[in-house]
């Protein structure tokens, strides 16, 4: 079945997850007289019944987050009611056997649902709709039912505390170590998970890149190494913007982020280190910085189209699951760092693309491999990209200054939108012959996949772009491994110089050095000596 287990670790990553999950209910068709849904729900979603014996269908997720994080969002309830009553204490306990007693109970205020939440459940037609003002936690703008399971909360910090601020690598660690001295987290949370999968595609992690919690993903991820080791791991960070805070938390979120590439870049099969740029946005973009639920939607819409392949029926479509994407990736085996970007497009520009491109053209197919970039100078996709969502980008001071050309290794591109004029079919065996025909000739490697499923727009999501059609946008995305990244890693050494422990800051630059050399093997941009023999 290919399914993908999800796991979110963090305030920041559950507001991008969230966007995730509600785009994905929304590929639910409930008439039967409509067409099927081109996404295969189970890869995500797992079928199961409650303690009344109704059926359910909840997210393959794990939900981690700190005391409050979940804001109005409840354990248990919706779908699945708690069986044991809290209200009758000495029922709960002597069912328990551990008292006999009279219990008291004694709870926290609750934090209210949202607006948008409690319209939900009304079944209000429109809900009423979140604002900025009316968003304070992901949970207030969630669609979805999770099952009790997916429910995490670490009790050890509280969100947003003025006092103990969950800040900083070592933070992330030591939670880590305290619940594994307790007992071990992969048993207690994720392998029943992955015990109902019938043949699992992989494990996709969306993280904090830059606080508390990268330390705590760069600890979880290498457990899920150890326990799932050919499993395709593949982990999203999302991180803040640069200039937010002081300079001294402006430094300590640099110095978390460059700890967590040199981590990730060990144990996770492929790392995207994402945030949104410090720079002029496209002007059809129209968002708040300041705003999570804003800047969430943006990355939601980019990744949730970049691993769109990897969720779509095999019927008449392209499909590429995880370890696809790997391999378009990481050609020499050591690049397991990738750079996102995207673009949103209307029909017109996006038709004009597919026919620079020769996608629309039946004529080029017979000599090239289109579904690899064939015939195709890398530079072509890239000019049309006009958001770049690498961490790297945010720290490097030399943006804006004319460089050599970026050379691609190996990319994924995803086109989704309402196309016509791209039904072709594509012979798989020529694909095969022209993709190990490039990678021999040390030649761009870009799978190309073009769905028509268009992003929707929900009543969830802030209105941030302004060139919607019919409450939806096509996007283009490029994941890749290019010689960009070499100069991004150069930029984040100088990061690593302000590190106070001498034998961390030196072992830091040294793999910040190797991860760099990583995406230079190979490629001359002509500016040097041809070295290669």
């Amino acid at each position: 079945m290919h399914e993908i287990l999800t796991i979110q670790l963090g305030h920041r990553a559950n507001h991008v997850a969230t966007h995730f999950w509600n785009a994905q209910e929304s590929y639910f068709t409930y008439d039967p007289s409509l067409p099927a849904s081109p996404i295969d729900h189970d890869i995500h979603f797992r079928p199961g019944l409650n303690a009344n014996g109704e059926d359910t269908y909840t997210p393959r997720t794990l939900i981690y987050d700190l005391k409050g994080g979940f804001g109005g969002l409840r354990k248990w309830g919706g779908l699945y009611d708690q069986q044991l009553s809290l209200d009758d204490g000495t029922q709960q306990a002597g069912e328990n056997g551990v008292w006999y007693g009279k219990v008291l109970l004694q709870e926290e205020t609750r934090i209210p649902r949202s607006e948008y939440q409690r319209s939900l459940e009304q079944d209000d037609h429109p809900p009423q709709k979140p604002t900025k003002e009316t968003v304070r936690y992901w949970s207030d703008y969630n669609r979805i039912y999770y099952h009790p399971r997916s429910i995490i909360q670490l009790n050890d910090y509280e969100l947003s505390s003025s006092l103990l601020p969950f800040e900083k690598w070592e933070m992330g660690e030591e939670l880590f170590r305290n619940i594994q001295r307790q007992e071990d987290i992969l048993d207690r949370d994720l392998r029943q998970w992955a015990e109902e999968c019938d043949h699992m595609q992989g494990i996709q992690v969306l993280a904090g890149a830059d606080d508390a919690w990268a330390g705590f993903a760069a600890s979880y991820v290498e457990a899920l190494r150890d326990e799932f080791g050919k499993s395709a791991v593949l982990v999203w960070g999302v991180g803040e913007e640069e200039g937010k805070g002081s300079r001294a938390k402006q430094a300590l979120r640099d110095s978390n982020a460059v700890k967590m590439i040199t981590e990730m870049s060990t144990h996770a099969s492929m790392y995207m280190p994402t945030s949104i740029p410090t720079g002029p946005l496209p002007s059809y973009i129209e968002l708040d910085r300041e705003s999570q639920w804003h800047t969430s939607t943006l990355l939601a819409a980019a990744i949730g189209t970049t691993t769109l392949p990897s969720r779509v029926r095999a019927q008449g479509q392209k499909r590429g699951i995880l370890d696809d994407l790997i391999s378009a990736l990481n050609l020499n085996g050591n690049q397991r760092i990738a750079r996102l970007q995207c673009s949103v497009m209307d029909s017109e520009a996006k038709m004009s693309l597919l026919n620079t491109q020769g996608l629309g053209d039946d004529r080029i197919r017979s000599s090239a491999s289109p579904a690899l970039g064939e015939g195709v100078e890398e530079q072509i996709t890239t000019a049309n990209l006009d958001i770049d969502l690498f961490i790297g980008q945010r720290m490097s001071s030399d943006l804006g200054r004319p460089g050599p050309p970026s050379h691609i290794f190996g990319g994924v591109e995803c086109m989704r939108g309402n196309i016509q004029g791209n039904d072709a079919e594509i012979d798989d065996d020529d694909v095969e012959y022209s993709r190990k025909r490039r990678r021999l000739a040390r030649m761009p490697v870009i799978e190309r996949y073009n769905i028509s499923l268009a992003y929707p727009i929900l009543d969830s999501s802030p209105s941030i772009f302004t060139n919607t059609s019919d409450g939806n946008i096509n996007i283009l995305t490029l994941l890749s491994t290019t010689s960009h990244i070499s100069m991004c890693i150069k930029e984040l050494q100088k990061y690593s110089s302000r590190i106070p422990k001498p034998e961390e800051r030196e072992g830091l630059s040294n793999i910040l050095g190797e991860i760099a050399e990583a995406y230079e093997e190979g490629w001359d941009s002509g500016s040097g000596d041809d070295s290669d023999d």
